[in-house]
């Protein structure tokens, strides 16, 4: 959860103070209790899809090629119709190319993929693509073998589909994207609830325009990168205008369309808001126009906070009804708290008049936030962990526990906040006059030196003397104006209980930039209850890792020094892909180079084999072979074959446990 205690309010030595710390450790109290309370009781879920089974499996012999391989998923997937290839050991493409045929059932999640008649005993691949209900895309690949493991030409690519620099410029985009909200509906939220003289302000009229301008262009670039992102990895696809067309027509293209409409609407908004809504004078029309601009403002953040909530994490598993208005409280309260500490930082230093009435409205926005931040942070935090192996042993649950660090580094700086914002208040500080406010705003910068200097040009000349150059006026008013100005900042900045309160928000927004980063990465992270689902699916299949397997096997193929100990391990000794070692002794321990060694390997409890084996010569006695395909657990027969001459060799077998 993002969220901090608030640090803005009186003293501390008033009942005022006391209230809030004492409601701030009661809330960290309900928070540790009611996250244990819920990660204890975890249920089934998932985001990220995971390939949960096949047929054939992963590793399996079967005698006769099947006429279809079907692959079943954890949850929905969007598949195209190049989204699953099956590659025969040549490389060649071994299935129909036909769109992927849908067999689900109930909830199984389910797509088969048919095959060419006749194809060739050896070792076939199966390599498959696909974008999550989430919208992160998944890939993975397996291998199966007709009659018998082969060699196989089929290289895959290393990089997981995502990644790259497709995938880092993706990443990002969605960065500047949260980025940018947090600093449009943030800073927008901070001058309508906490500063209304600062809708005249530039530096905060800059801010939110840029956050604006920022969110965007990061939006703009995600519709692009998206079908390389989902596809093909190449950033020269981002001008596939097929592409482009295909992500419109799925769920998170739509989300992305549908923000940037809601991106014009904020156009509007921001228009009013730093153009009409300054210039009002009559206090009625003023706060009805502040009344619509906080309702339309608030739809408007809403919706684009929305865009996030229905196409990512929150839209699929568990209770999706309830996730989404979650997420998109959760992604308000943090544009609200983060937005408006980054508003309050630029306010610090470029607008000296913010009175100190400004900094109290923003800590009861900031208690707020907190409160909503906590709630809606417990439940997505269960919702997408649910135990406590999850949140220790999978990557979004140490990512997790990092942007937990993070918070409570940025408590105890508010802490250190909330102690200089007391002593501000205390000391008067900040409160200056409307005059001053208006002239550093921007709003009425110089207008008072100007008024003067134009009486002073437009006076009657009794003294004979030519009349003052009215260009000559106007710069010699903005030369006064730019003094008084800088003379005013130099008073603000020598006050310490301001510098102070300004270096400690500084720091708390230094961190929130990482803690923002940290929570950009958890929504693009598999989720730990999907990857814990999928090692427990994985398992049901798959027999457990063991470590390397030894075997001793003495030899005499009769000839001259025909005898000899063959040495052998088998590593992981599972089903699958596994690396053989051969070591050839002599009688007295010494390498002993031979002319050839072969291996096989047979089940006889299943009829399965031999399955031959030719490993390499790799050194003077010792011979290895990578990639030697074991379909299935048991007990395997070993047999050795070892040749010392053109006439002399043998045959020693013995028993091994794989898997």
């Amino acid at each position: 959860m993002t969220a901090t205690a608030p640090h803005f309010g009186p003293a501390p030595s008033t009942p005022a103070t006391r209230r809030p710390l004492a409601a701030a450790a009661l809330l960290a109290a309900l928070v540790g209790m009611v996250f244990g309370l819920l990660l204890g009781g975890a249920g089934p879920a998932s985001a990220h899809a995971a390939l949960t089974g096949s047929d054939p499996q992963d590793g399996a012999v079967v005698a006769t090629a099947p006429k279809e391989v079907t692959l079943t998923f954890s949850e929905q997937v969007a598949l195209g119709d190049d989204s699953i290839r099956i590659l025969d050991p040549n490389g060649k493409r071994a299935d129909t190319a036909a769109a992927p045929r849908d067999l689900q059932s109930g909830s199984t999640v389910k797509y088969g993929v048919s095959l060419h008649t006749g194809l060739p005993d050896g070792t076939y691949t199966v390599a498959w693509q696909a974008v999550s209900a989430d919208s992160h895309p998944v890939s993975g690949a397996f291998t199966f073998s007709v009659g018998a493991p082969s060699k196989t030409a089929v290289v895959l690519p290393t990089e997981e589909v995502g990644g790259g620099l497709v995938g880092t410029l993706y990443g990002i985009a969605r960065y500047a994207a949260y980025a940018g909200f947090v600093l449009l509906a943030g800073g927008s939220a901070f001058v309508l609830a906490c500063w209304q003289r600062g809708a005249g302000a530039r530096p905060l009229q800059r801010l939110v325009v840029r956050g604006w301008m920022t969110l965007t262009v990061a939006t703009l670039a995600m519709l692009l990168l998206r079908s390389p992102y989902t596809g093909s990895g190449k950033l020269a696809d981002v001008f596939d205008l097929d592409g482009l067309k295909a992500v419109l027509d799925t769920k998170p293209g739509a989300a992305l369309v549908s923000r940037l409409l809601l991106l014009g609407a904020s156009a509007l908004f921001i228009a009013v808001l730093f153009g009409t809504y300054p210039r009002r004078e009559d206090e009625r029309e003023k706060r009805d126009l502040t009344f619509g601009l906080a309702i339309g403002g608030t739809v408007i953040a809403a919706g684009i906070a929305g865009t996030w909530a229905l196409a990512e994490h929150a839209s699929t598993g568990i209770q999706p009804g309830i996730a989404m208005p979650v997420d998109v409280l959760h992604l308000l309260a943090v544009a609200a708290w983060l937005g408006g500490l980054t508003a309050l930082l630029v306010a610090l230093y470029r607008t000296p008049d913010m009175d100190a009435a400004a900094v109290r409205r923003f800590s009861g926005i900031a208690l707020g936030s907190v409160i909503v931040l906590a709630a809606t942070g417990i439940y997505q935090s269960w919702r997408q962990v649910g135990t406590w192996s999850a949140l220790t042993g999978t990557g979004y649950g140490q990512l997790l526990l990092v942007k937990v660090g993070l918070v409570a580094v940025l408590i105890g700086i508010a802490w250190l906040s909330r102690r200089w914002t007391a002593r501000l208040i205390a000391g008067g500080g900040g409160a200056e006059s409307d005059a001053e406010s208006e002239t550093e705003s921007g709003t009425g910068e110089g207008e008072k030196p100007r008024a003067e200097a134009a009486e002073e040009t437009e006076a009657p000349d009794t003294s004979g003397a030519p009349a003052e150059d009215p260009a000559r006026a106007a710069q010699l008013a903005r030369q006064q104006a730019a003094v008084a100005t800088a003379e005013k900042k130099r008073i603000r900045d020598a006050d310490p209980d301001r510098s102070g309160l300004r270096r400690s928000v500084l720091a708390e927004v230094g961190v929130a930039v990482v803690l923002l980063a940290v929570t950009t990465a958890l929504t693009s992270t598999e989720p730990a209850r999907t990857e814990e689902e999928a090692r427990a699916a994985t398992a049901v299949t798959a027999p457990a890792a063991q470590g390397p397997v030894s075997l001793k096997l003495p030899f005499d193929t009769g000839g001259a020094n025909g005898k000899g100990t063959v040495r052998m391990e088998i590593t992981p000794a599972r089903t699958g892909a596994n690396e053989l070692h051969l070591w050839v002794d002599g009688t007295g321990g010494e390498a002993m180079d031979v002319p050839e060694v072969k291996v096989a390997f047979t089940l006889e409890s299943k009829d399965i084999g031999p399955l031959p084996v030719v490993p390499t010569r790799l050194t003077e006695g010792h011979w290895t072979a990578d990639g030697v395909q074991i379909p299935m657990a048991g007990d395997w027969k070993v047999a050795v074959t070892v040749r010392t001459s053109d006439i002399d060799q043998t045959t020693i077998d013995k028993n091994m446990k794989i898997g």
